[in-house]
């Protein structure tokens, strides 16, 4: 649903994006991370119509973007950083109009308005003018703007910026919900907290180049091969240490106080037998657990990375 080959923004000399190529299929949230210059708002332009890349493929939906922009616009959402809302008209009003702009007809846009103010619960502020609203209210009624035409792709940029952690967890629901029906969703952000929980696959940007991509389970396995085992136990850390040095698939053993840590090259069935070996012998263990990798830690590993 979002394709880019070898795109590539330049502004006066400056290159913003280099050679990206994104494949994002339908029914996925993907995250574009990357620090603020990292280029994801100039992806997001470009994919949005509003400019045209120097070079290289681009899709949405498979309509080329620069062919047939308009077509574009009937299937794309579009919510970018601090989008504005009208001073002077009602929440409902804003959202009429741009029902109104999608050609949709007077029984469908109010249809369409009420549900959407139901979906980010802005319902009981729908007769508010826009001026009186809070900065995570606006970004709410942004949000039901961008869905009320029901496009099948939506491009989100910064779109928690301002809100409140509930509006958060709201907002993350509203992406699930929408995954789920078969939308495709591109969110990005420089705050990794925003997106882990949400995507199901991201792509790392740094200094216009796309570093990284994938789905978050490959990209967590591809940066952790091996797995870390953390094991508490109060009175018998020494112990435990030297019975799991010998056992097969344990690599090294470390401990630090009263933790022992594993690193372990077994599979799930292999893990729970090293448990039950320790407590068959005798240790006493009161935390067994296995470190996972996230998109915090994938971040810190790319960290020292040079940009290809």
């Amino acid at each position: 649903m979002i394709q880019t080959v070898d795109m590539r923004v330049d502004y006066d000399g400056f290159t913003a994006v280099d050679d990206l190529s994104l494949d994002i299929p339908a029914g996925q949230v993907f995250g574009l991370i990357g620090p603020n210059g990292a280029g994801k708002t100039s992806t997001i332009r470009v994919l949005a119509t509003l400019q045209q890349p120097t070079y290289g493929e681009v899709r949405v939906g498979g309509i080329d973007v620069g062919e047939s922009p308009d077509a574009v616009h009937a299937i794309l959402g579009y919510m970018p950083d601090l989008a504005p809302v009208h001073d002077d008209l009602k929440v409902w009003e804003m959202l009429d109009m741009f029902a109104a702009s999608h050609f949709l007809g007077r029984r469908e846009r109010r249809r369409r308005v009420d549900e959407c103010l139901d979906m980010v619960g802005m319902t009981a502020k729908r007769d508010v003018k826009g001026k009186t609203l809070s900065r995570g209210m606006m970004q709410r009624v942004v949000l039901a703007k961008t869905l009320v035409h029901e496009p099948d792709v939506m491009l989100l940029d910064e779109p928690a910026s301002g809100v409140d952690p509930v509006a958060r967890i709201e907002f993350r629901r509203i992406l699930r919900r929408l995954a789920d029906e078969g939308k495709t969703v591109l969110v990005s952000s420089h705050i990794l907290t925003e997106l882990a929980d949400m995507c199901d696959a991201i792509g790392i940007m740094r200094e216009g180049r796309l570093v990284v991509s994938g789905r978050i389970d490959d990209l967590v396995q591809r940066m952790q091969p091996k797995r870390i085992i953390e094991i508490d136990c109060p009175e018998g850390a020494p112990a435990a240490a030297s019975m799991l040095g010998s056992r097969p698939g344990v690599i090294s053993v470390n401990t630090e106080g009263q933790t022992v840590f594993v690193e372990f090259e077994g599979d799930a069935n292999e893990l729970s037998r090293l448990l039950a070996y320790l407590v068959a012998g005798g240790v006493g263990v009161t935390r067994f657990v296995e470190k996972r990798f996230n998109v915090e830690d994938i971040m810190l590993n790319l960290h020292t990375m040079e940009v290809a």
